[in-house]
């Protein structure tokens, strides 16, 4: 049987790339796809050098990647709207569609979601880094128009836009940013989008600020070199209406919250554990605290979005690698002094940069 590559984690400080049989024709409803790019994410990040994350722990080998583009090389029967050699982005959400959740119309609650390279059921959805890949036609959105590494940043684009969904009208608003990793950053970019008139980032990181204000962050805030750089903003009852909080840190949350105007929104992204808050001031504030998990209808917005330069996700890939050196690609990715996304190129028509 012919084979491919994968890059497949074992356990922590485990990662190889091996091979794969390949996947056979596609059956109705399905495509079969040309892996093009891959974007490392911070999920993948964490099965490599942890093993897992809180409570999810690897228990078998296990394919990572979810942010991923292809070109079709054949088409099920059935279906429509894409052709052979078309670029198309992946979405690797699939929902049930006949659980509870679904049924409410919350497809990224579904109780039975097969989300790519996910180690939260047993046994392991295997994710999307390998060279061929057969998915369902609804998964592929038409990327005409964007390069391989754009239409792999639908993804995390679609996460940012969730969160900004949820946090409803923005207009006009005055914005917080707190963690300036990739989500962070398209954060930033979906809020401007959305209309946010101003947007303060913070960060511990001159790099990442230096990147927050290249896509459009007003100003920005060292908070290691200045712990106490937003106490400015907490003056009066607070300055902000929305906080972005994307780095999964208490500090970051706390601070923040400190600084937020009343019956403001706080839009928890980052996942980084068990945190504490001054539930006090968030009472007596009526702040409103909310979480943001995945996407699901938000990524064809995503794809549109970037398709028609409303969003431009260019400056957020900082390196992209060749298939044959993933391994060094991972390393880069977590390197947050100098990446932001790190992408994997499978598609080797493609050119890889540095």
């Amino acid at each position: 049987m012919p084979e491919m590559k994968a890059i497949v984690v074992h356990a922590a400080h485990d990662v190889r790339i091996e091979d794969r049989p390949m996947p056979l024709a596609p059956a109705p409803g399905q495509v079969l796809l040309r892996l093009a790019a891959g974007g490392i994410c911070g999920s993948d990040l964490h099965y490599a050098q942890h093993g897992g994350f809180g409570a999810v722990r690897l228990k078998e080998p296990m394919i990572l990647g979810h942010e991923v583009s292809a070109h079709v090389v054949a088409l099920g029967d059935g279906v429509d709207g894409l052709r052979p050699g078309q670029l198309v982005a992946i979405s690797p959400s699939r929902p049930c569609g006949a659980c509870r959740y679904c049924l409410e119309g919350l497809p990224n609650h579904c109780e039975n979601m097969r989300f790519y390279g996910s180690a939260m059921p047993f046994p392991h959805i295997q994710g999307a880094f390998r060279e061929y890949l057969l998915a369902d036609a609804r998964q592929c959105v038409p990327a005409d128009g964007l390069t391989p590494a754009e239409a792999a940043m639908a993804e995390p684009l679609s996460v940012a836009l969730h969160a900004t969904r949820r946090v409803g009208g923005m207009l006009g608003a005055s914005v917080l940013v707190t963690g300036c990793g990739p989500i962070g950053l398209l954060a930033i970019l979906a809020a401007r989008r959305a209309g946010a008139d101003h947007i303060v980032a913070a960060d511990l990181s001159d790099f990442t600020l230096d990147m927050a204000r290249r896509v459009g962050a007003d100003e920005t805030v060292n908070l290691a070199r200045d712990p106490s750089g937003l106490a400015a903003f907490a003056a009066g009852k607070g300055t902000f209406g929305v906080m972005y909080e994307c780095s999964g840190a208490s500090a970051a949350l706390n601070a923040g919250i400190a600084a937020m105007r009343p019956r403001g929104i706080i839009m928890q992204l980052g996942l980084g554990g068990d945190m504490t808050i001054p539930l006090g001031l968030l009472t007596a504030r009526e702040i409103d605290l909310r979480g943001a998990f995945r996407f699901h209808e938000e990524f064809s917005l995503a794809v549109s979005l970037m398709q028609k330069r409303l969003i431009d996700v260019r400056p957020l890939i900082t390196h992209s690698l060749p298939l044959a050196d993933a391994l060094e690609a991972f390393q880069i990715a977590a390197d947050r002094s100098r990446a932001v996304k790190a992408q994997i190129v499978f598609d080797q028509t493609e050119e890889p940069t540095q």
